[in-house]
């Protein structure tokens, strides 16, 4: 695997967490459930925040490594990745907060889903990904 395979498999690999997350949220959102602790996807909450909060950890340095891997100019990516990096650094903390909570309920997981700084992270990440697949492909 080269230099370029490797910095796209780990950006693919986080932006994957972070939306299997999203959508596992918003399936466990859906079920009404009281707590965490009911079993079924209830035990596998914790597991998906905990994935999709590390993949947000140093987003923007990996999205920048496969931009220098494209050999393209960095410098509209490195802005646009300062607003991921907030966003993420938005997101994290929204999930460290749900975390948290002693039990993690449908209604706190459906809250976290309708938070707009998660919502303008999954858009920043769609942007940035098509971009780049713009950008590698010219």
């Amino acid at each position: 695997m080269t230099s370029l395979d490797g910095a796209r498999a780990a950006l693919d690999a986080r932006v994957n967490a972070i939306e299997e997350a999203y959508e596992f949220f918003l399936a466990y959102a859906s079920q009404g459930l009281p707590s965490d602790s009911a079993g079924g996807s209830g035990s596998q909450i914790r597991d998906y925040l905990g994935r999709c909060d590390r993949a947000l950890n140093g987003l923007g340095a990996c999205i920048m490594q496969f931009v220098q891997h494209l050999g393209i100019e960095p410098s509209p990516y490195r802005a646009y990745v300062n607003v991921v990096d907030r966003d993420a650094l938005d997101a994290s903390a929204g999930i460290q907060l749900v975390l948290a909570q002693p039990a993690i309920g449908s209604q706190l997981i459906d809250n976290l889903n309708a938070s707009i700084h998660l919502r303008a992270l999954l858009t920043d990440l769609f942007l940035v990904d098509e971009a780049l697949k713009t950008a590698g492909s010219g």
